[in-house]
């Protein structure tokens, strides 16, 4: 039996908005995605607030998601819609 699908594992990461680190505790990453960092997240990021006519800049932080996808592929020699061609 010849092996005709070999499917390619991509992993997509994602990093959530930036938020004051404080408020970063309970945020969640998107439906489908795994978070990989803990706590407060990275303090890699900074969030703005307007304050009347000036716009204001903190440092922030955020969490890294990701998520495991299948590509459907054919293997090397195979092709079409079922990987039957030769």
């Amino acid at each position: 039996q010849v092996k005709k699908q070999c499917d390619q594992k991509l992993l997509i990461r994602m990093k959530t908005k930036c938020v004051p680190c404080s408020l970063n505790l309970d945020t969640q990453c998107p439906a489908g995605y795994t978070k990989i960092t803990n706590g407060t997240g990275t303090p890699d990021c900074r969030y703005y607030l307007e304050v009347n006519t000036h716009t204001l800049s903190f440092p922030g932080c955020r969490h890294r998601c990701v998520k495991e996808f299948e590509q459907p592929e054919c293997c090397q020699g195979h092709w079409g819609p079922d990987c039957m061609g030769k």
